[in-house]
């Protein structure tokens, strides 16, 4: 949800200017900074962003430069300031107070200082208004490629724990074997065999094996994947829908490395662990 678009347009010693930005949020947050001789416009340019930009701590500042011949400064009511100055001065002789900052406080009072409004026209708004959607297709366009770079290295995790959930696959068939030879080795050595009832042996060893059965949770860590990547080729905005998928395929992750009862999956867990995170950090990017 970063992104960054510029625009600017000269016309007439008159400098257009349009910058947007934006941050990683879970909805939308505007704060959109304009002239005042165009604030009448502010709630447009508002509901234009609200349709264009779904997502985002989004900055959008419109600057207009006016040339030399063109500006409107300040002016000054000297007749105001000076009796207002006399009027002080005479109060501070009558105290006896320093009277070294009375320019500066006269300058504050009410209508000493007056601001001439900038005068507009249509042609400037529609101006602005162009140079304006230059900035946001500028923006939308960052927004984009940023994306595609997203979604690559969101392929790649996902790829990765593909490949980590293979290796699982391939060690699965091997590990209920060892553990039946383990439990009979420990039973042998520490009860003894003729004393062992192997008919009550076999349907514990069936309970206890039957715990550890990965086989459901390989079926939903498999289908979560393949569900991931088909949302994250569709062109809509799916980020937090790529969000819950993400969460179910750690729980099967989570699920599966709590069952396994065996150092070498529990490693390819940690493994599948690492790249989720990754791709959770990256999906606080995604729209």
């Amino acid at each position: 949800m970063t992104g960054f678009g510029l625009a600017s347009t000269d016309h007439e010693n008159i400098k257009f200017a349009v910058e947007i930005k934006s941050l990683n949020s879970k909805f939308l947050e505007l704060n959109l900074k304009l002239p005042r001789a165009f604030s009448e416009k502010e709630l447009l340019l508002r509901n234009v962003c609200s349709k264009e930009i779904e997502r985002g701590k989004v900055s959008v500042a419109i600057n207009i430069d006016r040339g030399e011949e063109s500006l409107k400064g300040a002016t000054i009511n000297a007749a105001l300031l000076s009796k207002y100055y006399k009027q002080l001065e005479a109060i501070n002789v009558d105290l006896g107070a320093n009277s070294s900052n009375l320019l500066q406080a006269v300058l504050s009072f009410p209508e000493v200082i007056s601001y001439q409004e900038e005068e507009i026209n249509e042609g400037d708004w529609d101006i602005l208004y162009s140079t304006f959607s230059k900035a946001l297709e500028s923006f939308n366009q960052f927004r984009l490629t940023e994306g595609n770079v997203l979604k690559t290295d969101l392929e790649l995790r996902i790829k990765n724990i593909l490949q980590f959930f293979a290796q699982v696959e391939e060690l699965e068939p091997l590990r209920i074997p060892q553990i039946r030879a383990r439990l009979n080795q420990f039973l042998e050595e520490n009860v003894g065999k003729i004393n062992v009832d192997q008919n009550r042996l076999e349907q514990e060893l069936i309970y206890y094996i039957d715990k550890l059965d990965i086989t459901e949770e390989k079926t939903r860590l498999k289908s979560h994947c393949d569900y991931f990547t088909a949302t994250l080729k569709s062109k809509d905005a799916n980020g937090k829908k790529l969000g819950f998928i993400s969460q179910e395929i750690g729980r099967e992750i989570n699920t599966m490395g709590a069952k396994a009862n065996d150092a070498q999956i529990q490693q390819l867990v940690v493994g599948m662990k690492e790249e989720l995170e990754k791709i959770k950090e990256q999906l606080l990017n995604v729209l």
